[in-house]
């Protein structure tokens, strides 16, 4: 009862905090959806091509046979990268530059799953004492990870934009368009930018009222100097 009202008796949320946190929870469940769907790349129907959609994780072929492996094998279906179906061809399937824009959206992912778990402690002010105690710093750990995620998102949608063309990647790069999964990536980098915004502000707050807070202590403490009768000037 007593932290029922403790917490009713503490500020609300600033609404910069508030705005932040929708933000990146909005950014968060489009990044959600880019890392796990397998729709960053797909061929035109009008192509008939072998290979039909990929996405960081999976890719889909349909009767294809990779040039550079000396076994008549066909590929067909949906497989993870790391399956054992994807072993004799993972080289051809993850050239370096998709593995870099793994990492990326792997570290965003964690980032901003990371900072809206921190985000949703301070909204909710639990457990109470340590949210009011530390809340200038976990406003600069949301900054931090909300504006590491913007700048990481970036280079994902940047380096695979601009190499999902490559022709020492996936053949016949014509027949291949960026699909929806590349766009709710860029949905997320977008919202955890705005995100990155409020968040910012939200922070100097908390650190303006913490300033605040330890000047007023230290006028409510009594001057030493009066003590031991020495003049004030």
């Amino acid at each position: 009862m007593s932290t029922e009202m403790e917490k009713n008796n503490y500020p609300k949320a600033s609404k910069y905090l508030v705005n932040g946190a929708l933000l990146t929870y909005i950014a968060g469940m489009f990044l959600m959806i880019a890392f796990c769907s397998p729709y960053w790349v797909k061929s035109y129907d009008e192509t008939f091509s072998n290979f039909k959609n990929m996405g960081l994780w999976e890719y889909c072929f349909q009767d294809f046979q990779y040039p550079l492996y000396q076994f008549d094998h066909l590929f067909n279906g949906c497989h993870h990268v790391f399956s054992q179906e994807y072993y004799v061809i993972r080289e051809w399937l993850l050239p370096p530059w998709l593995m870099a824009v793994q990492a990326f959206v792997t570290m965003s992912f964690l980032l901003s799953f990371g900072s809206q778990v921190i985000m949703a402690m301070q909204l909710c002010c639990w457990p109470l004492e340590f949210v009011l105690r530390y809340e200038w710093i976990l406003s600069g750990i949301d900054l931090i990870c909300v504006a590491t995620t913007s700048v990481f998102m970036f280079f994902a949608i940047a380096v695979f934009g601009g190499s999902h063309v490559r022709r020492d990647w996936l053949m016949y790069p014509n027949f291949n368009y960026l699909c929806w999964s590349y766009g709710f990536a860029c949905l997320s980098f977008f919202f955890h930018s705005f995100a990155t915004f409020f968040i910012y502000k939200e922070a100097r707050l908390s650190y303006e009222r913490r300033r605040e807070a330890k000047n007023l202590i230290m006028q409510m403490q009594p001057n030493p100097q009066h003590r031991l009768g020495w003049p004030s000037y």
